[in-house]
């Protein structure tokens, strides 16, 4: 529910059907097929744990994940549904074709606050993923190239390099991405700044088989080297091809929506 999250929800719902011998993918064929596999409507039960730097104590949260995402635009809602007292706060984010990232966030016990462009490397709800994580899809930039090839948890990877290009908004300067070509399966990202420091790393810490026979990465690890904290979440009762109503990603959508028991 990508990882961005890069963001989350993408890494949960990334998947192939594996082979017993994959072709040699040229990077732009690599891209498109992790970009394909990507869009779609899904919803996702997730939970979350923040562990603050500095030992300070830990935050855990249930949050159900609305995506609908194409291979260019994403709307996606992150709403609480635990601890109690927090249910129904919600994020909507929108990352449309050809234009600027925003969104609005719903705190209770009534209020509503529109995020702007530079608003959205804040992070999401405490967590080691910022707002952006959710909405980018690195995949569908301009510029890809296949750098080398990595070992994660034993497994070769070859590693993706996406950079956005002329015309493309983003804080990052590249994403590097090792893929497990059998599985197609994101096991590490890595983002950047111009300066060439990692800004995030999200790593894929369970790989499970659908009812579909699908490889799906169902938990991650985000952390930014030099911060101290880190973020887990572990996803669960994924649901595919979802059909949502326009007002589903609206304002008014998340302010009125009533979270599932």
């Amino acid at each position: 529910m990508k990882t961005s999250t890069y963001l989350f929800a993408t890494l949960l719902v990334m998947s192939t059907h594996a082979a017993e011998t994959q072709p040699v993918l040229s990077a732009q064929d690599l891209a498109a097929r992790l970009s394909t596999m990507e869009a779609g409507n899904f919803q996702v039960r997730a939970k979350m744990e923040i562990t603050p730097a500095g030992g300070a104590a830990k935050s855990t949260f249930q949050l159900q994940i609305k995506i609908r995402r194409t291979q260019a635009a994403t709307d996606a809602v992150y709403q609480i549904l635990w601890p109690k007292e927090r249910n129904g706060e919600s994020v909507l984010l929108k990352q449309p074709t050809d234009g600027t990232a925003s969104g609005a966030v719903f705190t209770l016990p009534d209020t509503l606050t529109q995020l702007s462009a530079g608003q959205m490397k804040q992070a999401l709800f405490g967590s080691d993923l910022s707002y952006e994580d959710v909405t980018i899809n690195p995949f569908a930039w301009n510029q890809q190239a296949i750098i080398g090839e990595g070992i994660v948890d034993r497994v070769t990877c070859q590693i993706l390099e996406s950079k956005p290009g002329k015309g493309t908004r983003s804080s990052y300067s590249a994403v590097r991405t090792w893929v497990d070509p059998r599985r197609l399966v994101a096991l590490r990202i890595e983002k950047y700044a111009t300066s060439g420091a990692i800004i995030r790393r999200i790593e894929t810490t369970r790989v499970t088989t659908d009812d579909d026979g699908r490889h799906v990465p169902s938990s991650i690890r985000v952390t930014r080297p030099g911060q101290g904290s880190s973020t887990e979440l572990e996803g669960s009762r994924i649901r595919r091809d979802i059909k949502y109503a326009d007002s589903a990603f609206m304002p008014s959508g998340i302010r009125n929506s009533t979270s599932p028991k």
